[in-house]
């Protein structure tokens, strides 16, 4: 399982032909579709249809994970305490990928710091 932080998902949605590789790989390697908990979007879209258009494009290849079950959101709460750094969102998106999911993100110091106190997440970065 991948999931996707607003990093994974602005380096994605990039058309060009670095991140089809990317993609690429993830298909390979059976990772997709990728999960993109809605928490992420508010992160991710800023309102404006053009600057919007290549995100929304790609987040339909994705899978939307609505709500946050508190299962989730206490798993999530636990590793920020744990970690002692990274937001609520981040928090979210290695929990979402517990057990041995891998996430894709631009700020490799808070997740890797998240996912050192998560079961088996792997963090790659965007």
């Amino acid at each position: 399982m991948l999931v996707l932080d607003s990093g994974g998902v602005s380096r994605l949605a990039r058309r060009r032909q670095d991140s089809a590789a990317l993609i690429a790989v993830f298909k390979r390697d059976g990772l997709w579709p990728p999960l993109v908990p809605s928490v992420v979007l508010a992160e991710s879209i800023t309102g404006r249809q053009r600057s919007d258009a290549n995100i929304n494009r790609f987040l339909k290849t994705c899978d939307i994970i609505e709500g946050l079950p508190e299962r989730l959101a206490r798993r999530a709460g636990a590793l920020r305490a744990l970690a002692r750094q990274g937001s609520a969102v981040d928090a979210i998106v290695v929990a979402l990928a517990e057990p041995g999911g891998a996430v894709l993100t631009s700020d490799l110091k808070d997740l890797r710091a998240l996912a050192s106190h998560a079961e088996g997440v792997q963090v790659h970065g965007a």
